[in-house]
């Protein structure tokens, strides 16, 4: 009996180590696989395009004035946690600024000192998205994503004024070929977006009342040749399964080569139409330009030239990964890891997330919510019990106000900036409540805003804010023609 035990105590150590070599080795074929060496023509076509679109989008900033009106003019800013300390320069010096990153990202197009220009243009693009909250969109986030992710890649390698310049002084240039890991990453980046803005979209408001498109649509009546279409009942909703369903499956198509061609004309036609219907800035055209990154490596090559061979990434050997290397990738993986995890924190809240929206930023919920109301601020003085009802429009303006409404880590903020305006003005210990009507895709407004906790007494942070009332149950009004 103890032989046969002791023979069974032999077999489970000899499959424990194999186990853990078959693991290893695993692991050892991925890294090695990542490592493979592919032609690097998509990365420094797709660091021209979006160079170029980044010049484009900050002298929009300067020509229509929001360089002064979003960023220096208002005399309240709403920060990010932990970046209460973030200012924005003089307007003299943030105009500077913003010619400065249109320079910046014209140098990043053409590959010119891009170890250089790279990281300061990424370093520019999310020093601008910290100076107030009220100004978050989700393409300055992506932008400032994939700035850092050029900052750190190899996309100067070839197609630029950097390979230009090695090669009129160097007998050895470099032959473009890069680490499919960057195919990979930037890959997984872009798909991410669509999957959870398609994700997001999987909800009542959206796939069974055709909320809140119905309410933007009824708004583009107005439209050429389309808006006559938006006046008939169960558009708005067929448009909204029509959004669903190609967030979540676009990535699957432009994956796969027999489809991606026409895949890519429906990316065209989305984002096109998405521009047209709605003020949505530069977003359909990064993402237009971003979904070329799916096609193949050595696409741009073969679109200059037809002839051209197709990759030959299969017959290059990859090196065997060094330490740095496998450093690399495990930082690459937790980078995607941690993309993925954003989106997803939103469910530890709990509730309605397009209501209380803990966890709504950074995770690609992109127009899923027509939110809007009104906010007053109750200030009692403690000392005389004297009360205040104070307008958000002493502080903020339009743009800020509108946003803040519907937005109640925001409110909180200003609520602690009317407790020390009061403390400096004299007043001393002040109670501040708020009165909020909110108004979520349509539904009556409703309070968000437990009007009995005195806002002083709370704090910001990262925990589940049962100051926040729980969102209406009642589903949003049914789409109607338009006469």
């Amino acid at each position: 009996m103890s032989t046969a035990v002791s023979s069974l105590d032999d077999l489970a150590e000899q499959r424990a180590p194999s186990s853990k070599a078959l693991s290893g080795a695993a692991i050892a074929r991925a890294a090695t696989a990542l490592l493979q060496p592919i032609d690097g023509a998509w990365l420094a076509a797709y660091r021209v395009l979006f160079g170029l679109a980044m010049a484009v989008s900050m002298e929009r900033f300067l020509a229509y004035g929001w360089v002064e009106q979003l960023l220096v003019a208002p005399r309240f800013r709403f920060h990010y946690w932990g970046f209460a300390w973030v200012a924005p320069l003089p307007l003299a010096s943030m105009r500077l600024l913003f010619w400065v990153l249109v320079a910046l990202a014209l140098a990043v197009s053409a590959g010119l000192a891009f170890r250089v220009t790279a990281p300061l243009l990424a370093a520019g693009l999310t020093y601008i998205q910290l100076i107030d909250v009220s100004t978050y969109l989700n393409h300055y986030y992506l932008a400032g994503l994939v700035a850092w992710l050029f900052a750190v890649s190899p996309a100067n390698r070839t197609w630029s004024l950097d390979a230009w310049i090695r090669g009129r002084f160097s007998e050895k240039a470099h032959d473009g070929r890069i680490a499919r890991a960057w195919l990979v990453l930037f890959r997984t980046q872009i798909g991410l977006v669509y999957v959870f803005a398609g994700l997001a979209k999987a909800g009542s408001d959206w796939l069974v009342h055709g909320q809140p498109l119905g309410i933007w649509l009824g708004a583009s009546t107005d439209v050429p040749i389309l808006g006559r279409a938006f006046t008939l009942p169960g558009v708005p909703l067929a448009m909204s399964w029509c959004g669903f369903l190609f967030d979540t499956t676009i990535v699957l198509w432009l994956s796969w080569r027999r489809t991606r061609p026409w895949a890519y004309v429906v990316v065209v036609v989305f984002h096109a139409l998405t521009r047209i219907l709605f003020d949505i800035g530069m977003f359909p055209i990064i993402m237009t330009l971003s979904a070329l990154v799916f096609f193949s490596p050595s696409w741009p090559r073969r679109f200059f030239s037809p002839k051209a061979r197709r990759d030959d990434e299969e017959r290059a050997r990859a090196p065997r990964p060094s330490i740095v290397q496998r450093v690399a990738l495990g930082l690459g993986a937790l980078y995607c890891l941690a993309q993925i995890a954003m989106p997803l924190r939103c469910h530890l809240y709990g509730g309605d997330v397009l209501w209380h929206e803990q966890g709504m930023r950074f995770s690609w919920r992109v127009m899923i919510r027509a939110k809007g109301g009104a906010t007053t601020f109750v200030v009692r003085v403690k000392d005389t019990g004297k009360i205040f009802h104070v307008s958000p429009r002493a502080y903020l303006n339009p743009f800020q106000e509108n946003e803040m409404a519907g937005q109640a880590d925001l409110v909180l903020q200003l609520a602690h900036h009317i407790r020390d305006d009061f403390a400096r003005r004299g007043y001393g210990d002040v109670e501040v409540r708020v009165e909020s009507n909110v108004s979520l895709n349509g539904r009556r407004g409703a309070p968000m805003i437990d009007p009995e906790v005195d806002l002083t007494t709370v704090h910001d942070g990262i925990g589940r804010a049962s100051w926040i009332l729980p969102a209406p149950a009642d589903p949003p009004p049914p789409t109607r023609p338009v006469r």
